[in-house]
């Protein structure tokens, strides 16, 4: 496969860049660049965001997390992953319509009139953010590395090129337009392989027989790992925590949904792309089945490979077109993230920008869009070749980070009397209490922490969740749990601050907001 795969590299990367690049033309305002200038479609926002949503997680990850854990994280992450959007869309992508926001964080601005929540809003993300831009570079160092004579060096300054370039030039249309490219290529991709994967396997009875000899060689249940919660209900819970809860905050969603040319798209829109992502992550998932069913539970196939490996057993072209999905899939996601990533740097933390011209502004966007893919291409490759860092739990982490920013978001909106102090310290804290959990976490673990027999019930409780499963309670539960109940209190003890009749008219669309032109 070696000609096919270096041949699907080198044609499928030079492709995307050129075709989102091509949309420098659309992209020649700050506005034009960063939300389409407010003309996208409905097909295209879902197209856009069902990209962004995606990533490596949801293909490659997903299926070897069915190879390890059973059939429940095919659904259960699809179910997350359309309800991730649907909660946008239904409940916050009109309002960040209403307000022309360009970053998440400009909301608690426009309310209060104070910049530091936006600022916190921004760390919150960004935090996130760095990581997932990290691990794009990161896949595609490995995948060119691993396939090309390229060290992973390379490989990464290869991602930060190709990044650079289409999301510089294109912005948020040449983010949307590839992504309509990338989105089909890992449905049809993943379809192709599941299909032929079935056949090859003598059918679906085939394969269901197969796994069934494997599960028993491993004394493993056979129920529950095609059980629809075979793992049981807690971590499914725990992935609704993980997936589902931050998304709101996710700046990015901000971008797409001040981009739909009307707020009716909004709702349609990321309810299809809610659809389409999630019926990647099942493909994705079907290939893990797969690939249980041909190699076993013990595959050895980590990353990328638990996708091309059976892909390249069936077929050189067919190994191909899954190496052309898991690149789509990483792409998709990184694109529209670094974006999001350097707009939120030149407007949240450069406030100065906003007194710019559009061409100023949108020379900060390309710039910082740059420096940006090249420093987590760095970092891409320190943590790939000097370090032993898990890339899962970072993205687990980052995750968990962007809570506390969306659960101030739904107070924000949905009850007016938070107030900027409840917002702020409700974020700090929830951010606060996520930072010590995790480092707790990495502490007990690496310790080997146990809790003796005469220990309390708390004791045993706190041992338990820093240790459980190897892993460790998500920090999410605490993101969450924390903010939710410090923001109230917070409020009910703090005044009110900003034009508050004044914004909730806007939020209600009874009174349009000023539009920031570009002059």
């Amino acid at each position: 496969m070696d000609a096919i795969a270096v041949t699907t590299i080198v044609v499928y990367l030079a492709a995307a860049t050129a075709a989102g690049s091509l949309m420098a033309r659309r992209a020649r305002s700050s506005a034009g660049w960063a939300v389409a200038g407010g003309g996208m479609s409905t097909a295209m926002v879902a197209f856009g965001v069902a990209g962004t949503r995606i990533g490596g997680a949801g293909t490659y990850g997903v299926a070897g997390d069915v190879v390890s854990g059973g059939v429940w994280n095919l659904w259960w992450y699809g179910i997350n992953t359309f309800l991730a959007l649907a909660i946008v869309g239904l409940f916050f992508g009109v309002y960040y319509r209403r307000f022309r926001l360009r970053t998440v964080g400009e909301l608690f601005t426009l309310r209060f009139g104070k910049r530091r929540c936006q600022w916190l809003t921004s760390l919150c993300v960004q935090t996130e953010y760095a990581v997932v831009n990290l691990i794009e570079a990161y896949v595609i160092g490995v995948i060119l590395s691993t396939l090309t004579p390229l060290s992973m060096f390379g490989g990464v300054m290869v991602a930060a090129v190709i990044f650079s370039t289409y999301v510089s030039l294109g912005g948020l249309w040449g983010t949307a337009v590839t992504n309509l490219i990338h989105c089909s290529v890992v449905l049809v991709g993943l379809l192709w392989v599941g299909l032929m994967g079935i056949d090859q396997l003598g059918g679906w009875g085939g394969v269901t027989e197969s796994i069934g000899v494997h599960l028993a060689a491993a004394s493993g249940d056979e129920t529950a790992w095609w059980g629809f919660a075979g793992a049981g209900w807690l971590p499914v819970i725990g992935m609704f925590f993980a997936a589902a809860v931050h998304t709101p905050a996710a700046s990015v969603y901000t971008n797409y949904s001040t981009a739909a040319r009307t707020e009716r798209q909004i709702a349609p829109a990321f309810l299809l792309g809610g659809l389409i992502a999630a019926a990647m992550s099942v493909l994705a998932g079907l290939i893990g089945i797969l690939t249980t069913a041909r190699y076993g539970l013990d595959t050895g196939l980590g990353g990328y490979r638990n996708l091309t490996t059976l892909a390249s057993g069936i077929d050189p072209v067919v190994g191909g077109a899954a190496l052309a999905a898991v690149l789509a899939a990483v792409i998709s996601s990184g694109g529209p993230i670094l974006l999001s990533s350097a707009t939120m740097v030149v407007r949240d933390w450069l406030p100065f920008s906003c007194r710019r011209t559009s061409e100023q502004q949108l020379r900060a966007y390309r710039i910082t869009t740059t420096v940006y893919a090249f420093a987590a291409a760095l970092a891409a490759w320190f943590v790939a070749t000097r370090t032993t860092i898990s890339i899962l739990d970072l993205l687990l982490f980052g995750f968990a980070m962007v809570v506390p920013p969306a659960v101030a978001l739904g107070y924000l909106i949905y009850r007016p009397r938070t107030t900027e102090q409840g917002a702020w310290w409700g974020m700090a804290s929830g951010y606060g209490a996520g930072l010590v959990w995790f480092a707790s976490i990495k502490i007990a673990l690496a310790a080997g922490v146990t809790a003796p027999e005469s220990a309390g019930f708390v004791v045993r409780i706190l041992a338990h969740a820093l240790t459980v499963d190897g892993e460790g309670l998500d920090p999410s539960y605490l993101t969450f749990f924390v903010p939710l109940a410090v923001i109230p209190l917070v409020s009910r003890f703090t005044s009110d601050t900003g034009a508050r009749d004044d914004f909730y008219e806007i939020l209600s669309g009874r009174r349009p907001v000023a539009v920031e032109t570009d002059r």
